[in-house]
């Protein structure tokens, strides 16, 4: 599900006039920039003579030279260098550990990172320690943060600068606010990129939103655009991650959700918005539809997230089982912590011919871990029992469920048995249509409404009915309707009963015929008689020919949509985009509505996400990120995993290049290591 650079992005690399860069060749930029090193041909070069500094003696005054004329050792600390190592590295050491070493008040040049001439440094004749571009290090740690999620004050902490230190103490990584500066111009340079791909997207696109609050209790809201490219493949990319004004409410949503549109130039484009299910973004979604219908500029429907309706439903059931589930919890915890006790448990299985089972077990609070507790619990009873009696004396006879829990149990596993297949189902669709989401919530419909559960289950069952009603009134439209019937797996044949009317089929027709047919064909109208009228009757031979094949082009556009309806539906497995893709020469004004409609998203998020012990990681690094951090290594993250080259400025990072110097560079200090020891 993750986006992938598509041809919107291709056309626009295109289009640029300005080659990307090698790394090496990265022109010059100033103090405040980041140097990034260059040369003729961006390969290892042997470094040039060093020259006399007119400060040397000022610095190597306070250090002293070893015997064997390898390294310096400065005389108030002890600290070793190279003997290649720089004066500037030496005045830095002196400044920094030994503040007013000078007493003439001669100041020490700026630490800043300077741009170099140099890639890499090799070892020189005289056996003198590699020197390494010290700019390109810092460029892989910010690499490292995007990846890992993490803040630029993460390389500020002390114990990690030292680790650097240790292994090369000339090592000088940038200042935390140099990070942040750095974060933020990649984060402009690669928006602008985003912006100008969007602008080449010729279909409609569909956005959904997320929200959360982090450890500094500042809310956000995440905004995401999809939509369906000319190859039939489907697209994502995030639009942006911005903070939502407080007190967070539906206008202040609203406001910062049309910000982001119209930065994109997207008002004109957005076909549907699918939001978390809360009131404030159901607000805000409304004031957007009441905008944009206002402007004439087409249909726009707001969608509830069916994800998030499905955990509140579970979160019902499993309420009355959430003593039980944590006592189990605690033991799949202890299997998945020692060897000894998952190797008993896997052999206990086998003995009791009660499944196989793979290590580590989910142990996550969602939905994954809290089947899996009860799936444990269900199918392995036995082997649970037997592992705990075994090592009674190290896990205690508290996890061992009775018989009345272990029906509970049961009963739960069983209820909930249906839910299990249709989330994965969801999960395993990458992303799931809107049609088909449709049909397994209306199968879980029939689910609730025809099961009989025991007393003390009822209440849960009445308040899942009701989050599912209110999901199903919501989605009961002409637009729903018509995302679902141009899924050829479904069209009239699989449509639920509440969502299955006439009306809603002459709305779709009379939509198709509106928005993807009378705009192919500018020139007709639906006045032909009142023409000939006006004409007096008196038109050219030609022209009766014209009207008739306007007349025929209009009657093949309206028995595209009846020819696609009145076929047998494709087979359940079939790959939706691609059966688009192959029969749109059929269907062409009909699949351009497809493309239109199959973009928009049942869910706000992605299913695996919420229910899975992967959320609780994206959970983590969102909630756990500061302020001055969130939106542009969030963003930046997903653009690079996305496809798109991190760029600074108007130049791409090439991090294979980088990653090519660091390994020549480490090949030769594992070089010059071992001709040491041979000397």
């Amino acid at each position: 599900m993750d986006w992938s650079a598509n041809n919107a992005f291709k056309t626009y690399k295109d289009m640029e006039h300005k080659t990307m860069m090698d790394m090496a060749l990265i022109p010059s930029i100033d103090p405040m920039d980041i140097g990034l090193g260059s040369s003729e041909k961006g390969n290892v070069v042997p470094t040039a003579k060093p020259r006399k500094k007119t400060m040397t003696s000022v610095y190597l005054k306070y250090f002293e030279t070893a015997p064997d004329g390898k390294t310096r050792r400065c005389k108030f600390c002890g600290q070793s260098y190279s003997i290649a190592t720089a004066t500037g590295n030496l005045g830095r050491h002196l400044s920094n550990r030994h503040p007013g070493y000078d007493k003439t008040g001669e100041t020490v040049t700026s630490s800043a990172p300077q741009p170099t001439t140099t890639v890499i440094k090799k070892p020189q004749s005289q056996g003198r320690a590699p020197q390494v571009d010290y700019d390109h290090l810092n460029w892989l740690l910010i690499k490292w943060l995007i990846l890992a999620t993490l803040p630029p004050s993460t390389l500020e902490e002390k114990w990690l600068v030292n680790s650097f230190k240790f292994l090369n103490p000339s090592i000088q990584l940038w200042p935390g606010e140099k990070y942040k500066a750095v974060f933020r111009e990649v984060f402009r340079s690669m928006r602008e990129d985003v912006r100008v791909s969007l602008e080449q997207v010729s279909s409609k696109v569909s956005v959904t939103l997320d929200f959360w609050t982090s450890y500094e209790q500042i809310f956000y809201m995440s905004i995401t655009c999809q939509w369906i490219d000319e190859n039939w493949s489907f697209q994502k990319v995030l639009l942006d991650i911005c903070q939502v004004a407080y007190p967070c409410t539906g206008s202040e949503m609203y406001n910062s959700l049309v910000k982001v549109l119209k930065m994109y130039n997207m008002e004109n484009k957005v076909l549907s918005c699918t939001h978390d299910n809360s009131q404030n973004a159901i607000h805000a979604c409304h004031t957007l539809k009441e905008e944009l219908d206002g402007q004439k500029v087409g249909p726009f429907c707001y969608i509830p997230c069916a994800a998030r309706t499905l955990s509140l439903i579970i979160d019902d059931a499993l309420r009355t089982t959430k003593p039980v589930i944590a006592k189990v919890r605690e033991f799949v915890q202890e299997l998945n912590a020692s060897l000894d006790l998952s190797e008993d448990f896997i052999q206990l299985t086998t003995a009791y011919h009660e499944g196989s089972w793979q290590f580590p077990l989910d142990a996550s609070a969602r939905w994954s871990g809290n089947y899996q507790m009860l799936d444990l619990v269900h199918k392995a009873g036995k082997s649970m029992d037997a592992v705990i009696r075994k090592n009674e004396e190290m896990l205690g006879s508290g996890m061992l469920l009775n018989a009345a829990e272990k029906n509970v149990v049961n009963i739960v596993h069983n209820y909930l048995e249906p839910f299990y297949k249709v989330i994965s189902e969801i999960c395993v669709n990458n992303p799931p249509t809107m049609g088909m989401v449709i049909v397994y919530m209306d199968h879980i419909s029939d689910t609730i409404a025809t099961r009989q559960p025991p007393d003390w289950l009822k209440n849960a069952a009445e308040e899942m009915a009701k989050k599912l009603g209110s999901y199903n009134n919501q989605v009961c439209n002409t637009f729903i309707y018509m995302t679902a019937i141009l899924d050829p797996r479904i069209k009239c044949e699989l449509i639920p009963e509440s969502l299955n009317s006439e009306n809603y089929l002459e709305e779709a027709r009379g939509h198709f015929m509106r928005n993807y047919c009378t705009n192919l064909f500018s020139s007709m109208t639906s006045g032909y008689a009142a023409q000939d009228i006006e004409d007096g009757g008196n038109v050219s031979f030609a022209e009766e020919i014209a009207r008739k094949k306007r007349r025929a082009s209009m009657s093949n556009a309206t028995d595209e949509l009846t020819q696609y309806l009145s076929e047998t539906p494709a087979p359940t497995k079939t790959d939706v985009l691609e059966w688009w893709k192959v029969n749109s020469t059929r269907y062409p004004r009909l699949s351009a509505m497809a493309r239109d409609f199959l973009a928009v998203q049942a869910t706000s998020v992605k299913p695996e996400e919420l229910f899975c012990g992967k959320g609780d990681e994206i959970d983590k690094q969102r909630i756990c990120m500061p302020h001055d951090s969130t939106q542009a290594i969030l963003c930046i993250k997903s653009w690079t995993q996305g496809g798109l080259k991190l760029k600074y400025k108007s130049t791409e990072i090439d991090y294979e290049r980088l990653m090519e110097l660091a390994a020549a560079a480490a090949a030769d200090i594992s070089s010059a290591s071992i001709d040491k020891k041979q000397k």
